[in-house]
This record gives C-alpha cells, sequence and structure tokens, in this order.
C-alpha cells in the first residue's frame, strides 16, 4: 500500500476531521488525491452544497512502495479515514474506486484572479447564520400538509441560491466553507481571510484551512478541466 507521510500530527487530523464531514453528508463518499512533491490536494463534493470541496495537506516527503512522481486516484473517503493515523502522522492510499462523475471535472489549476466585493470573515458567517433562521423560520411555518420535499427544497434553493453582494458568489458555497471547517472564527490578520478567485467560468471561495470551488451558473459546458 501506498503510504503518505505528512507533515505532522496537526495536518494528519485537519485531514481526518475533513473525511469526517465529508462522510457525514454521503457515508459512500469518495475522493480524489492529487500530489506532486510534498503537496496533497483532496478533491470531495458534499451533495448538500453542490460545491466541490478541496482541502491541502502538506507531506514530509514524497511516497513509498514505489511511487516516486505523482499520484492522482480516486478513493472511498471511509477507507482513507480508516487508514490515517495522526501519532506517526502517515495516511495508507486506499485501492482505486470508480469515481463520480464530479471526479473527473475538476477546476483548473492555473488562471486564478482575485475578484473584489467578499465581505469580512464576521459578515459571512452572519450571511450564514441569518439563512439558517430563515429557512427554519418559513420552514417551521408551514402546514403539516405543506412540508413535502418539494416545497422544503424550494425554499431552500431560493434562500442557498442567492448570491454575495455583486460577487456572484452563492450563500451556499459560505455555507459550504463553514460547515467543512473552512471558515472559522478568529482570523488574526489579512492572509488568514478568506478570498474570492475567478478562472473562466469558475469561482473558487480560498481560506487558509481548504477551498470551495463551482462553476458560475449559466456558464454552459466550455471551460472544464478534465483529467
Amino acid at each position: 500500500m501506498t503510504v503518505l507521510h505528512l507533515a505532522d500530527e496537526g495536518e494528519a487530523a485537519d485531514l481526518a476531521a475533513f473525511l469526517s464531514r465529508l462522510l457525514h453528508y454521503d457515508r459512500s463518499a469518495a475522493v480524489r488525491l492529487q500530489a506532486a512533491g510534498t503537496a496533497l490536494a483532496v478533491f470531495g463534493r458534499p451533495p448538500s452544497f453542490e460545491v466541490l470541496a478541496v482541502r491541502a495537506v502538506r507531506l514530509a516527503k514524497p511516497y513509498e512502495n514505489g511511487l516516486d512522481v505523482t499520484l492522482d486516484v480516486t478513493v472511498s473517503a471511509g477507507e482513507l479515514l480508516e487508514a490515517v493515523d495522526e501519532q506517526p502522522a502517515t495516511a495508507g492510499v486506499p485501492g482505486a474506486v470508480t469515481g463520480p462523475p464530479w471526479a473527473g471535472v475538476l477546476p483548473p489549476r492555473g488562471g486564478w484572479r482575485p475578484q473584489p466585493g467578499l465581505p469580512a470573515p464576521d459578515a459571512l458567517r452572519a450571511l450564514v447564520a441569518a439563512a439558517v433562521a430563515e429557512f427554519r423560520s418559513r420552514t417551521g411555518e408551514l402546514a403539516a400538509e405543506q412540508r413535502t420535499r418539494a416545497e422544503l427544497d424550494r425554499i431552500g434553493r431560493e434562500i442557498w441560491s442567492r448570491t454575495v453582494g455583486d460577487t456572484g458568489l452563492p450563500v451556499r458555497a459560505v455555507h459550504a466553507a463553514q460547515s467543512l471547517g473552512f471558515l472559522r472564527p478568529g482570523a488574526r490578520s489579512a492572509q488568514d481571510a478568506p478570498v474570492l478567485f475567478s478562472s473562466g467560468p469558475w469561482l473558487r471561495l480560498r481560506t487558509p484551512y481548504g477551498s470551495v470551488a463551482l462553476r458560475r451558473a449559466g456558464t454552459g459546458a466550455l471551460g472544464l478541466s478534465v483529467r
């Protein structure tokens, strides 16, 4: 089995936490791993949010068992979580699985440009809290015969599809970042604050703890990065 040597116990704990959160939303979740040198990117797609989540992991060294250049494989998130050992800061790479469709369409590696208009971290968290409160209030007011899955989904889509100011970023992307542990309180400097980037039809909300990426609505099939 290929063994990944993570930079330290903190990296191992953060990877395990990320995988656990993905599994909370999808018990059969898969993740795509891409690595070169001492950098590992873990891609997942929590279905509730319709975004790609990306967790960057620092490696102490490249790979064992003959893998000496790059790694690109889709595996079970649950099996990978079981293979994370925090004390020696290692993770064994499980056998490959047939990847879901999203695993073949990833955001571009380059061409990202900063986008203006993103509110401060506290304002982003307040925006999510207000959206959650509105959803609970509106669904709580429904009569029993109106509380259908279709109606709940309709209200959810209306609320979470709203954009953050003029950025084009849907509120659900910010909710995803917070729910996955990427949008944390207590930013100490501008470098700790989230930043919004765009590349072609893609938007990416980047924080020091991970990123969420999605294609902007109405962009059709252009700009895909299939690899």
